[in-house]
């Protein structure tokens, strides 16, 4: 078991019952979407395990995750071949990461940084376009679509490739795909995935896009 707590605010118990559900967020609108927790849960689950929140209005809360061990000896059998080796970077290769949640860059950059990339954060559009508009070198760029700052990821997308014609772009989106790139068909070289997703599938599609050349 792995446990966080805090002494903050707390939580009533309607907002704890809630608390991991996708969207369900009590931050004003445009200052958080609600995937944060749910994508703990997310995780906890994939790996066969569990995940509980306690918490009191005025004391603060604790996350609770319970994780399974596994007891003896691994098969001779098994595939032993890690994500690192499937799915590693190549020499050099950066990832740009605009996300306004700072759990999911968290997450994102940590996987990169596992599988041998190297990975430049930006919490919203305007930061993330400073990024490309410099001369580091950026093999894709990996942004959320709805961003804080008055410019979103397809927008964000659109001005990197005036700078950089051709840069491969994975937007992560919990909309609907027609939501995010409205009529039109998204040009070659992007794509995109749906939050909550499972960080080996990030990985792949990441190392996909890139190999595209």
């Amino acid at each position: 078991m792995v446990s966080l707590t805090d002494t903050g605010t707390g939580m009533p118990p309607e907002v704890a019952e809630r608390a991991f559900e996708p969207f369900y967020t009590t931050k004003p609108l445009g200052q958080g979407t609600g995937l944060g927790l749910s994508m703990v849960y997310g995780f906890a689950q994939q790996s066969g395990g569990r995940v509980r929140i306690t918490s009191q209005v005025g004391r603060g809360t604790g996350v609770h995750i319970y994780l399974p061990r596994y007891v003896g000896e691994v098969p001779a059998d098994v595939n032993t071949e890690t994500p690192a080796e499937a799915l590693g970077a190549r020499t050099g290769e950066v990832v740009l990461v605009v996300d306004d949640e700072p759990v999911i860059r968290m997450l994102i950059t940590e996987v990169l940084e596992e599988l041998g990339y190297a990975a430049i954060e930006a919490a919203d559009g305007p930061e993330g376009l400073r990024v490309l508009q410099s001369n580091r070198r950026v093999d894709l760029l990996v942004t959320d679509v709805g961003l804080p700052g008055g410019m979103n990821g397809r927008q964000l997308a659109d001005a990197a490739r005036q700078q950089r014609p051709g840069l491969k772009v994975l937007f992560i989106t919990g909309y609907a795909e027609n939501a995010v790139i409205g009529k039109t068909i998204l040009e070659p070289g992007m794509q995109v995935v749906t939050k909550p997703f499972a960080m080996q599938a990030l990985a792949t599609h990441i190392r996909d896009m890139i190999e595209e050349g």
